[in-house]
């Protein structure tokens, strides 16, 4: 069911809801956050549907808010209350805001947050490099990012680990759970023996490849290498391998397929291992289980930048170079 209200405000929204939990349409005992969402127009309903799917696991009261034009010179507010199969395991409410009321989504959201209910605040389609220092980021003891659709990975991560805060995450991050799970659990059976060097096979401009690579360098203290891997072999995943060179030989995980990738190890039979490409519900589902700080994370973001940094030093150093080879050549 979908409740529409026009040109009204956060206040009579509020009203409203309890008017419907009185005559038995919506109830918010059980809830166990808030979910604020921040997000454009293209994204609005892909992150609802992947809230409405995790609220099977955690169930919450949902606000979305959609700024539809910033620029206009009066506020105004177009609210949705969605419940029941329209909701999932949760209540939906999704307010449309133009003008100067949407250059402070907290004074929107306070009234509409569930009492004494932590805050999850999520922005699907940004990476804000301080999320704890927004408005919403402000109310929140959990602030999700997806740096995935980033144009500049190295760009994003410097400015997400700049900005980091206890509490911030990305779901970059979070999409490479499966992949970390089933590398500690080789590096756990024999041979225990030391790894020497890393190839990170993927795209290397993604940041969820930059933070696999940071985290392995980080935890194995070796030279990760970044090689990039054609779209046909890459297809929705954004990793296609990873190698590890032991004295032994090379341990190689490859991404055969959008559900699977394949271990091989030197002296054993390949093992294809079920891994599907993580979607959105699930990696979601996956942040709201800890609403707790990643330290992790921030070690490995720190990582990342630093990497990035020094490589941009490089290249930097070499074009300074080549540039001064260039003039010498015109004198001469």
């Amino acid at each position: 069911m979908i409740i529409e209200l026009g040109n009204t405000t956060t206040s009579a929204v509020s009203k409203r809801l309890v008017s419907m939990r009185e005559e038995g349409g919506a109830v918010a005992l059980g809830r166990v956050l808030t979910l604020v969402i921040s997000t454009g127009e293209r994204r609005g309903e892909a992150a609802i549907a992947a809230a409405n799917s995790a609220s099977g696991e955690h169930p919450m009261r949902v606000i979305v808010i959609h700024v539809v034009d910033r620029t206009a010179k009066t506020s105004n507010m177009d609210a949705e209350i969605r419940v029941g199969g329209d909701a999932g395991a949760s209540e939906v409410i999704v307010l449309h805001v133009s003008g100067p009321a949407a250059d402070d989504p907290e004074t929107l959201v306070q009234a509409l947050l569930l009492p004494d209910a932590p805050v999850v605040a999520w922005w699907p389609d940004s990476a804000l490099g301080a999320p704890s220092a927004s408005s919403l980021g402000r109310i929140a003891q959990l602030r999700i990012v997806d740096s995935g659709s980033a144009s500049n990975g190295g760009e994003t991560v410097t400015k997400l680990a700049e900005g980091f805060c206890d509490g911030d995450s990305d779901l970059a991050w979070t999409r490479l759970t499966s992949w970390r799970a089933q590398i500690a659990a080789v590096l756990d059976q024999p041979p225990y023996e030391p790894i020497q060097e890393v190839e990170v096979i993927g795209r290397p401009s993604h940041t969820s490849t930059l933070l696999m690579a940071a985290w392995l360098q980080l935890a194995l203290q070796v030279p990760v290498r970044l090689a990039q891997a054609t779209e046909r072999e890459l297809g929705r995943a954004q990793l296609r391998a990873i190698k590890l060179t032991r004295p032994s030989g090379v341990v190689t995980f490859e991404r055969v397929s959008d559900s699977a990738v394949v271990l091989t190890q030197p002296g054993q039979p390949e093992q294809k291992i079920p891994m599907p490409v993580r979607d959105l519900p699930d990696v979601l589902a996956e942040e709201l289980r800890s609403l707790g700080p990643d330290r992790v994370f921030g070690e490995v973001l720190a990582e990342a930048a630093e990497t990035e940094a020094r490589e941009l030093a490089v290249a930097e150093t070499a074009s300074t170079t080549d540039e001064s080879a260039e003039n010498e050549g015109v004198q001469a």
